[in-house]
This record gives C-alpha cells, structure tokens and sequence, in this order.
C-alpha cells in the first residue's frame, strides 16, 4: 500500500509529467464567502491569511474579483448540512463538498495560503476550462483519463484500486482526481486549439521572402496521401467493453491490409466503418497523435489502432515523396511559428481563462 508520504511526493514530483505537461492555471484568488462546513484547522489559516493581508492586496483582490467575473451572491436556499450547493458557476453547482475536496487536494499538493478561497478559484477556472474544451470538442474521454491514472498509480507502485482507497482516506477521492486530470489534458487541447485559430498563418509569398532574406534554401519535407479508417463508436454507446471490441475489430482489419485501393472494398461487409482519404498531407500538418507513430512506420503500412473522439481507428500511408517547393516554405514556415507556442504557452492559457471569466456568471450561495 502506498503512503502518504509517497503519494505526496508523487503529487509534488510527476503529476505534471503523467498529466502530459498540462498548461497550469492561475491559483489566484477569487473572492467569495468561506464554507460553513470546513474545518477547525481551515478556519484558522484562513484566519492567519486574511490577517497577513494587507488593506491594498484586499481592495486589489476585489477589484479583480469584479473584473473577473460576474459576481452575484444569493442566500442559501438549504441549511448548511450534509451536500449542499455552494456556488454556480455557468450554471454547474459547485458543492461544498466539492471545495472540500479541492482544499483535501490543495493541502496534498502542499500549496499554501487560503485553501478556502484557492479551492473555490480553481474549482471556478475548472468548470470554464471544460465547459471550453468541450464547445471545441477537444474533452478527454473517459478512457483517456482512466489510462492517465492508471499510469499514476503505476508509477507509484501501485494498482488503479490501491490508489483509489488511498486518494478516499486523504478526503480527495478516485473520481476528484479523474476530473483534474480531465480538466488538465482537456484545457491544453483548448489552449492549443485556441492558438493555432489565432496564430497568424504566413503566406507563401512571405514563406519565399524569408528565405531569400536569410539567404537559405527551400525546406524539404516528406508529403504523405494516406487513409484514415475509423471504426465508429457512437457517444451514446461507448462503453470500456465497446471500445474494447472495436480495437480488436481494427486491429484484425489492419492485420489484414495490403494496399489503399482495396481498403473500401474491404470494409463494404463490416459494420459501422468510413474510410477517409487524405492527400498532400505534409509531415508537420500530420495530428499530433499519429505524427511519430507515421514516422516510425518509413512511409509504408499501418499505425496501431487508437481510441479517438470518433472511436477506433489507424492510418494507412497509401504513398510518400519529398517535396520542396514554396508549399512546402509556407507549411515548414507555419509550423516554426506555432513551436514557438511552448516558449508563450503559460502566458496564453492565462490570458485565455481570463477572457472566459470575464464573461463567466458566478452566483454564490
């Protein structure tokens, strides 16, 4: 059984690293009334951060709480006991045992300051930064989020099972836990999303001109036509059991694959199956997921079948060449911009979540 003590070492070594390098928000504060039901312990550090306060980091505090967001604060409907809602965010209830939660994470996590306030903030960029991945459709599935945590647990020695009992005896819980992990891969897909719609995308015309001002040659990169075949999996009917027996259902199919010509005279008898032809797709515009799977493959079969938001599927390189025209200036052009997302990635996803608290609704209860 894992202790306390490692799994708080794990928290502080490599959740970051086993959450896929998630962009990590803002823990600023936003200002709101304390739980009735937190503990003796919280009170008194709340106590002790609030008196360590100055007045012009409080009125700074406020402002900012206007600004962020708009703030409305309604009596409570329901007596203080047992599961109550706490606050509504956007219209999802934040419970205080919701905030319990988070504050029982905060604590393993070892960050100081005012758990109260910290957790209802992050329980507040939470709800937006989801509520935000899944109007772009960029939500981790749930397999996704069982797969990170069971890494976790692995990492630290230990079964997805045994991490669950020990996250529930630290007061966060198995399924808190699941949903920050969600919360991460989810919000840097949005991040990501967001800025390559907002990167400026250089022209073919300013790809040559760049190169003829430093004087070097035109870039060469390899130019794939492929197939991407899906086995479909309905929302409504995805199920661990379901995905299951669709990727064994690929990976037979795959199994069997000679070339891109016969692949839609294949699927004709199999159930629930598209066959998506891609053309003149360069090696940088490949999606990220199937990018060092294609390399690996040196320009010729199959990826392994994957879960995606679409169900099971593989691709299939139908044939390569290398190119070096001015196509290929403006794609090689276009990805050194957005590399330089990681050296910007931080200071983007917060002005990102500020943008959506600004118009957020905020009700507290």
């Amino acid at each position: 059984m894992i202790t306390f003590s490692q799994l708080n070492k794990a928290f502080l070594v490599s959740v970051s690293v086993l959450l896929l390098a998630a962009c990590t928000s803002s823990t600023s504060a936003v200002d709101g009334s304390q739980s009735k039901t937190a503990t003796v312990a919280e009170k008194k550090e709340a106590e002790t951060s609030g008196n360590s306060d100055d007045a012009a980091s409080e009125a700074e505090e406020k402002n900012e709480e206007i600004k962020a967001a708009k703030i409305i604060r309604e009596p409570g409907a329901v007596a203080d006991r047992g599961t109550f809602v706490k606050m509504v965010v956007n219209r999802n209830a934040v419970t205080n045992s919701d905030l319990k939660r988070r504050a029982a994470f905060l604590r393993l996590r070892r960050v100081s300051g005012n758990r109260t306030k910290l957790a209802e903030n992050e329980m507040i960029e939470q709800i937006l930064q989801l509520q935000e991945a899944q109007r772009l459709n960029v939500l981790a599935t749930d397999a996704q989020v069982d797969a990170s945590f069971a890494n976790f647990a692995k990492q630290n020695r230990a079964t997805p099972s045994q991490l669950a009992r020990e996250l529930g005896r630290l007061g966060v819980g198995a399924d808190h836990f699941k949903q920050y992990i969600r919360t991460q891969m989810s919000w840097q897909r949005a991040v990501g999303t967001r800025f390559q719609s907002q990167t400026t995308r250089i022209s073919e015309q300013q790809a040559i001109l760049k190169l003829r001002e430093s004087g070097q040659a035109k870039p060469e990169l390899t130019e794939y036509a492929f197939q991407q075949v899906v086995f479909v999996v309905p929302k409504d009917k995805r199920s661990k059991s379901a995905l299951a027996a669709r990727k064994r259902e690929a990976t037979a199919f795959r199994q069997q694959f000679t070339t891109c010509d016969e692949t839609l005279s294949k699927v004709k008898g199999l159930r629930d199956v598209s066959v998506i032809n891609r053309s003149r797709i360069m090696e940088p515009e490949l999606p990220d997921r199937w990018r060092s799977d294609v390399a690996k493959l040196g320009g010729q079969g199959t990826t392994v079948a994957k879960e995606t938001e679409k169900g099971v599927e593989f691709i299939a390189i139908c044939s390569t060449r290398t190119v070096s025209d001015d196509r290929a200036a403006q794609i090689s052009g276009q990805f050194n911009e957005f590399e330089g997302f990681a050296a910007q990635g931080n200071e983007f996803s917060e002005k990102y979540l500020s943008e959506l608290k600004s118009r957020a609704t905020i009700i507290y209860k």
